[in-house]
Parts: C-alpha cells; sequence; structure tokens
C-alpha cells in the first residue's frame, strides 16, 4: 500500500492518500466530518480490497489527519474538490463509499463526475448519509443562541460525542453549504445502483433523515439496510460485516 499526496486548489493545500493497487472496480472510501482515512470502517475497506485483489483509495480532507491546512477553513466546496482530484487518480470503473458527511459528497461527487459525462462511478455505498447536513442537521438545530454566536463571532463550538475536543462548526461551512443541498431540487438522480446503511439508534444522522434521502431516490435501484440497533459510526464487527457483504455483492454485479 503506498502513502501519495496531492496538491489541489489554488491555495495548494496537501492531501494525503493511502491507495492500494489493484484490479476494478476500485473502492473509492469518502469518509464523514472530522474522521481520518485510517479509521475503522476505512480500514476494513481497505482489507475487503486486499481479499478480493482490488484497488483501494482513501485519503484525508483538508485539516484532518495526515492532510494539511486548517480544519476550520473547510466547506463542501473544498471538500468535494478535494474528492474529485483524489478520484482523478483512479482508474477504471469505482465503488465509492461514502460515511456520514461522506455519503452526501459521494453523491456530489457523483453529480459533478456525471455531469461531465463520467460515468466511472459504478455504484454508491451511503453508509448514514448526512445528505444536506449543514442545513438539516446543523442550521436547522442551533439554538437562538448558537445562531447568534454563529453570526457573531462566525463560529459555534458543539461538544463531540467522538473526540475530546469540540467541534467547530464555521458560518462559512454552513453559508457554503448551501450551494450544495440536493433535497430541495427534487429527485436524486445518481445513474448507478445505490446502497444504504442506517442505524436505527443513530443520533447524529436519524433513520428518519435516512428516509427522506430515499423518498429521493426514485429513478435509480436502492436498497436499505436499517440496522435497528445500530448507532452512527456502525463499527461494530456486525456492521463492518454487513458493509462488507454489500461491497462484495455490488462488486460481483449481482
Amino acid at each position: 500500500m503506498d502513502k501519495v499526496s496531492i496538491r489541489v486548489g489554488a491555495d495548494g493545500r496537501e492531501i494525503a492518500i493511502l491507495r492500494r493497487a489493484g484490479k476494478a472496480p476500485g473502492l473509492c472510501w469518502l469518509g464523514g466530518f472530522r474522521s481520518e482515512m485510517t479509521g475503522s470502517k476505512a480500514s476494513a475497506i481497505d482489507a475487503l480490497g486486499g481479499a478480493l485483489g482490488l484497488g483501494v483509495t482513501r485519503f484525508d480532507y483538508s485539516g484532518s489527519g495526515a492532510s494539511g491546512g486548517d480544519f476550520e477553513d473547510g466547506t463542501v466546496t473544498r471538500w468535494l474538490e478535494e474528492a474529485l482530484a483524489v478520484f482523478a487518480t483512479t482508474r477504471g470503473a469505482q465503488i465509492v463509499i461514502g460515511s456520514s458527511m461522506g455519503g452526501w459528497l459521494a453523491l456530489l461527487l457523483n453529480k459533478a463526475l456525471r455531469d461531465k459525462g463520467d460515468s466511472r462511478v459504478k455504484a454508491l455505498v451511503l453508509i448514514a448519509p448526512a445528505v444536506d447536513m449543514t442545513e438539516d442537521l446543523m442550521r436547522t438545530t442551533f439554538s437562538p443562541a448558537e445562531l447568534h454566536t454563529l453570526h457573531n463571532a462566525g463560529k459555534v463550538e458543539q461538544k463531540s460525542a467522538y473526540s475530546d475536543d469540540p467541534d467547530i462548526l464555521t458560518e462559512k461551512l454552513i453559508l457554503d453549504g448551501e450551494r450544495h443541498l440536493l433535497f430541495p431540487h427534487g429527485s436524486i438522480v445518481c445513474g448507478c445502483p445505490v446502497a444504504i446503511l442506517q442505524g436505527g439508534r443513530d443520533e447524529d444522522v436519524p433513520k428518519e433523515h435516512a428516509f427522506k434521502l430515499l423518498s429521493h431516490l426514485t429513478q435509480d435501484p436502492v436498497t436499505f439496510t436499517l440496522i435497528p440497533d445500530g448507532e452512527h459510526r456502525l463499527s461494530r464487527e456486525a456492521d463492518l460485516e454487513k458493509l462488507r457483504d454489500v461491497v462484495r455483492r455490488l462488486a460481483r454485479d449481482e
């Protein structure tokens, strides 16, 4: 497995990539908000790719993990730009696997590629997809005090369930997210099979949010797996095996 880096954007931010050589369809991993490419789900996908002889590509968004930059500069536009740049380094058909925020970015990535005539995305696997999260899961959930702080200080801090450090949500992130909202436009057309894994006890991306996404995916083959006792991370061994099963099926074209 090789570790490489590429420079992205006008500011030349450096994006770290872990790449496993292998045949197509490759597995392209898009992580969640503040996640790293060495996390349990990303590592499980890499190991699966190795077992199946498939290529695997995973990376850290700018400001996270091994990539350069300041996390507070992060926006959907910047992270999507990075995802597109990393995807451009892959070859052949790819199964794009997005977790949480990565699920939203996977849909945006696929749309941007297909708008340019690139149909290399063979399938999408969305794990607790946080589609339109800056609006539906952030701004509309803020208290009046948080909205005031966001506007006046340019950011608001919230306690994180996954780190001792708080989540820092910037006004720049929220405003930029408006440019990428998918739900207001009605049907979401992917042009490929979509598989969704969702925890029934997910408090960060509730199952109702996944049901909302389902109601917009009306023109492509979709499989939906609800894990009743699953929480947001879906990183227990039983959860990971469900993820592996989905990827194996899509890789075999079943």
